[in-house]
């Protein structure tokens, strides 16, 4: 057994050790109230909460090798934490909170947004969801105060849909040096997030650049220090800034998005992933944080 993965099982182990002398007694194993249809199944192999990992990559022009990875490291850390359940989905039809079977008839069990907490999203380009799915997901986050985290290429999912790119708060604006070794800034040693992580560290990814994102109404997490890299024609931003991960509220619900993750290696590396649970323990309510937007010249411009 590898180290990589004996450290992974310690460190799971007290997390799993400390919810539990938090929380106390694990809840009733039922659906509980206002599931609706379809909800049964969801909630009844445990007490936790439910994450539906959903990663529909058929319209990936370029398809990441790293996704089948990531769910599966995205569904072992919850396992092996006891702090929730996975579902891994890239059916899309599930993404409803009247799901349908491909007879056309309603689904009578399984995931949907009736009876999961929060998504970890890892989705491509253009995805097949009718208008009353694209409702469903946003009054999912914002009206029902559910949790969503995304990873890497999310930015480019639903380019033709503003409301997405509301919600998430940014658009994929291309990756300036591809993959690279860079300094990242870690703007809020706070955030559970991004805690364990020293004030600058050094990182091998495909960085991808943000547009149509202000600073106005996000909470920047991680900077890459661009002042450290060759000047680039495709880097776009003027003031120097290029978040690499941001957490924000969208109506009642947690966002949270990371550009990390572009190779599967990326995954394995324990600062990475710990990230994304510990994201998707403040999507799901289980941690909190200020979360306030913040301009870029009081977070640490200066390195």
């Amino acid at each position: 057994m590898s180290r990589k993965w004996v450290g992974l099982w310690l460190w799971m182990g007290c997390c799993a050790l400390l919810l539990a002398q938090q929380a106390g007694p694990p809840p009733a194993q039922q659906a509980g109230p206002g599931r609706g249809q379809g909800g049964r199944g969801a909630r009844q192999r445990s007490g936790r909460k439910v994450v539906l990992a959903w990663a529909d990559t058929r319209n990936g022009i370029a398809q990441h090798d790293s996704v089948s990875h990531a769910l599966s490291v995205i569904e072992r850390l919850g396992y092996e934490s006891g702090v929730y359940d996975t579902y891994i989905r890239t059916d899309s039809a599930v993404i409803s909170k009247h799901p349908k079977m491909t007879t056309g008839q309603p689904a009578s069990g399984g995931p949907n947004l009736n009876n999961v907490d929060a998504i970890f999203f890892l989705g491509h380009r253009e995805i097949e969801l009718d208008a009353e799915q694209r409702a469903d997901l946003m009054a999912f986050i914002k009206e029902d105060g559910k949790g969503f985290v995304a990873a890497h290429t999310a930015t480019t999912a639903f380019m033709s849909w503003p409301d997405f790119g509301a919600m998430l708060g940014g658009r994929f604006d291309n990756h300036p040096w591809g993959s690279v070794h860079a300094p990242v800034i870690n703007e809020d040693p706070g955030f559970p997030a991004t805690r364990h992580l020293p004030p600058v560290f050094e990182l091998t990814d495909e960085f991808y650049q943000a547009k149509d994102f202000t600073r106005e109404n996000t909470h920047v997490v991680l900077r890459l220090d661009t002042s450290r890299l060759p000047a680039n024609p495709n880097f776009h931003r003027t003031d120097g800034d290029f978040p690499l991960a941001w957490a924000r509220m969208y109506g009642n619900g947690r966002v949270f998005y990371s550009a990390l993750g572009h190779d599967a290696k990326t995954w394995d590396n324990p600062d990475v992933y710990r990230i994304y649970f510990e994201a998707i323990k403040w999507a799901l309510k289980l941690t909190d944080a200020d979360v306030t937007p913040r301009p870029l010249s009081a977070s640490g411009s200066k390195q």
